[in-house]
């Protein structure tokens, strides 16, 4: 059920802020294994207005999803998304209530994207573009992820974004990259169509469900075009330096040859050693609390019934086995 709340804003901040031209592309995306959550956009406008460049549209909650607010930008309607997020809102619900209570009592001139964790840990996703936003404007909304776009050069665009996205392996990092890759064409926000980029300045952000909100584990800004540079080039050189610091996921060893099926499961995993010797094995989520504990002689199975759906390990001794609950 979602929780009641009332807005206590200064009232400094029912006066806009600081409302910017149309902004531009973007993607929001979570993983339901890693629980991690991503935002990556890029637009034509760069620092020092705004101060950084594309990032400013972008809002990421650890643990729980990431918004998007942009077109006519306002600082008011962003916070007002946050605050429906972490109160328990579901996307389309957010939307609703964002529109109804529009600053300027026009929400036909925003653009949103969400996507986040319902109480399940499931993935949930939506967009909104209003019908006055500057063309072409459109949006596409999946499984995990929404994408969304205006002053476009054309739908071809959100496409290929899409398309980035889903066809590369790898982290959530490493798709949100593929899919800024799938908007690098001149003219991807047309008002760069001129200078042969498309766009002056980009982010790329992913937070683990431990991450501070102050301080995600990937947050990479190019918030102003580099001389003769594309800003999404500029952010795939950043990410490149980042990876090699920075492993694309947990890594497991092993010195016992066992055999763990079904994987992925859903309701029962079966542990198969090769020996009949008694072995303790114990079972942790992605950020290492121990799920439970058992003896297992050769054989033996866990019941899953009770595990929210994501990433587990099962250890024994020095080997690890990752597995999936779905």
């Amino acid at each position: 059920m979602k929780k009641q709340f009332f807005f206590l804003f200064p009232l400094t901040l029912i006066i806009p802020l600081s409302i910017f031209a149309q902004d531009t592309f973007s993607i929001v995306a979570v993983d339901s294994v890693t629980g991690e959550v991503g935002s990556a956009g890029a637009t034509c406008l760069q620092a020092p207005n705004p101060a950084e460049g594309a990032l400013f549209i972008s809002d990421v909650i650890p643990g729980l999803g990431a918004m998007h607010t942009q077109a006519l930008w306002e600082s008011y309607n962003q916070q007002n998304g946050h605050t429906y997020m972490i109160s328990g809102y579901m996307p389309e619900e957010i939307l609703h209530e964002v529109n109804i209570s529009d600053i300027g009592a026009d929400s036909t001139i925003r653009q949103y994207g969400i996507a986040l964790f319902d109480a399940n840990g499931s993935p949930r996703t939506a967009a909104y573009t209003g019908v006055n936003c500057y063309d072409y404007k459109g949006q596409i909304v999946g499984y995990n992820y929404a994408i969304q776009g205006n002053i476009i050069i054309n739908h071809a665009l959100l496409d290929s974004i899409e398309s980035g996205f889903l066809n590369t392996p790898g982290s959530l990092a490493d798709k949100l990259m593929a899919a800024m890759q799938g908007a690098n064409i001149p003219g991807a926000d047309i008002r760069c169509l001129s200078e042969g980029v498309p766009s002056k300045s980009a982010f790329l952000r992913v937070a683990k469900p431990t991450d501070h909100p102050d301080s995600l584990s990937l947050h990479l800004v190019v918030k102003s075009r580099p001389d003769g540079m594309s800003p999404i080039d500029s952010l795939q050189t950043l990410f490149n330096e980042w990876k090699t610091t920075h492993p694309s996921s947990i890594e497991t060893t092993s010195d016992v040859n066992a055999r763990i099926w079904p994987n992925p499961a859903s309701s029962k995993i079966n542990i198969q050693f090769p020996s009949f010797e008694s072995r303790m094995v114990s079972v942790t989520d992605m950020i290492g609390r121990t799920m439970e504990e058992k003896n297992c002689t050769g054989f033996c199975n866990i019941s899953l019934t009770t595990y929210p759906k994501g990433m587990y390990f099962i250890r024994t001794g020095n080997s690890a086995y990752k597995f999936i609950v779905r």
